[in-house]
């Protein structure tokens, strides 16, 4: 089997078609790299939005059920007491000449 010889125009060729693979080899990395992290819809941001979509589902269950209990509440009709109650706990009102004393947890 004869041995060949490369020639420098050989050597040139190789060393060009290495250059492009790596070239195009980066050209996909950058690309990658663009569509994961930094388009205006990228991988990343389509991932957030995913999550902060399930969280304002479940908290707009959450309200939908404190909307159920507060609508039963109005059926059942709200009585003085409750309403005495609800008045001093969520807004800290008071009758006049009390001393309401706070305890937080």
């Amino acid at each position: 089997m004869p041995v060949r010889r490369y020639t420098d125009a050989d050597r040139i060729a190789a060393r060009r078609r290495q250059l492009r693979r790596r070239l195009a080899a980066a050209g996909v990395l950058l690309l990658a790299l663009w569509l994961i992290f930094l388009d205006s819809h990228s991988l990343y941001r389509r991932l957030r939005w995913t999550y902060e979509a399930a969280r304002l589902r479940a908290q707009n269950e959450a309200l939908r059920q404190e909307i159920a209990t507060l609508e039963e509440q109005l059926r059942q009709g709200i009585s003085d007491e409750m309403i005495e109650r609800i008045a001093r706990e969520q807004y800290g009102m008071r009758r006049p000449g009390e001393t309401v004393y706070r305890v937080e947890d």
